[in-house]
């Protein structure tokens, strides 16, 4: 054996991936783990989506290889989902491209654009996977902070100094992720100004568009963005489908099949069953949103008593699946992770995996019924 790739060096194990196998062996060794720290919505789709996949199953037809792009009612669906949420007007045939979650789309657009040496701006505090895949392609990661007192704005005098020369990729993520930040129409015209400015190409990242957030936005809806961005979205938070593993990615036509070249590679299509099903999300109702936001809003008005026994502070007006919370000034954000779980059996996240401006800060889910949260908060008291 010769030795693994360079590039292995550049990446670790993911955080979630490495920290899930401590809870679990706590769980198997007894220890009644509270999981406020995975985005993991524990709500099941609507049950026509559920029956649909069942009824597929059972199509004798159903069980071959599909398309890479996905069956053209899937992309249909999707472009009446943008429509009617977003108003944006996409070609099913030419402008939208389904995967297999979101996030393998990270991956193939970074596969798409990037050579070694190309610099990609990444969001700090931020997914941690725009990271490791740009350094998993030998490109070079460079990072941009956010005003958390303007909704999530880019820092873009700071970054306006630095020599933009080798950018190839701007990652942006309204609402954002780690912290809830919405992000404005304005900002989203202020990015679709810069990457015209310094020929860049934005990539939002919009999984969480729906989730507390009443005002859904789409870089692809700001006059140019078509020009100068694509758009990842995901069912996995907006219709509880996480494990479905579908996504897709929007945008201009010629970016679209060069990203289509990677991905024709890499996998064989997606289930039948599951595109079926994810249609029949596509298609649900309005109050659909409105019934999971309420179910939401009541988990989160929990989370700040949590919040409050703990002594953090954090954003009332923020938006997503998560409460972003900044520790006490001289406190250590890791200890109180480490005492929530070694000492109360409260596993929440460590905002310094999201990069260094996430030093100081937790991060709670909302992913837990609203008694599971009210044992934490008597774990606490106790």
């Amino acid at each position: 054996m010769k030795g693994y790739a360079n590039r292995m060096n550049t990446v670790a194990e993911y955080y979630f991936s490495a920290k899930l196998r401590e809870v679990n062996q706590m769980v198997a060794e007894g220890k009644p783990v509270i999981n406020l720290g995975i985005g993991s919505p524990d709500l099941a789709p609507d049950r026509s989506v559920i029956d649909t996949l069942k009824s597929m199953a059972e199509n004798p037809q159903a069980h071959g290889y599909q398309g890479y792009q996905g069956i053209p009612e899937l992309r249909i669906a999707m472009a009446g989902f943008y429509s009617r949420e977003f108003g944006v007007d996409l070609n099913p045939n030419k402008e939208i491209l389904p995967l297999m979650g979101s996030k393998e789309g990270i991956l193939h657009i970074s596969m798409a654009f990037l050579n070694p040496g190309d610099q990609v701006l990444i969001p700090n505090p931020g997914y941690p996977t725009y990271t490791s895949v740009t350094r998993l392609l030998e490109a070079e990661p460079v990072y941009y902070g956010i005003d958390l007192e303007k909704k999530g704005r880019p820092k873009f005098e700071e970054l306006e100094s630095q020599d933009l020369s080798r950018v190839k990729l701007m990652w942006i993520n309204y609402p954002h992720m780690p912290t809830g930040a919405s992000g404005t129409k304005e900002i989203l015209e202020e990015l679709v100004a810069f990457a015209k400015k310094h020929q860049l190409i934005l990539i939002n990242d919009n999984p969480y568009s729906h989730i507390l957030n009443t005002n859904p936005l789409s870089i692809l809806k700001v006059e140019g963005g078509m020009e100068v961005a694509l758009e990842l979205n995901s069912l996995s938070k907006t219709f509880n489908m996480p494990g479905w593993r579908v996504g897709m990615v929007c945008g201009r036509a010629d970016w679209i099949e060069a990203i289509l070249k990677v991905k024709s590679n890499m996998d064989s299509g997606m289930f039948l069953g599951i595109q079926k099903g994810a249609i029949a999300a596509l298609n649900l109702p309005k109050s659909w949103f409105s019934d999971l936001n309420e179910n939401y809003t009541n988990r989160r008005k929990l989370v700040w008593k949590m919040a409050d026994l703990l002594g953090l502070s954090y954003d009332q007006k923020a938006t997503g699946l998560f409460v972003w919370a900044k520790v006490q000034e001289g406190k250590s954000a890791e200890e109180l992770v480490d005492w929530l779980l070694y000492e109360k059996n409260i596993f929440i996240t460590p905002g310094q995996i999201f990069g260094s401006e996430g030093n100081g800060y937790v991060r709670f889910s909302l992913c837990m019924p609203e008694f599971k949260i009210l044992e934490a908060i008597n774990r606490i008291k106790s």
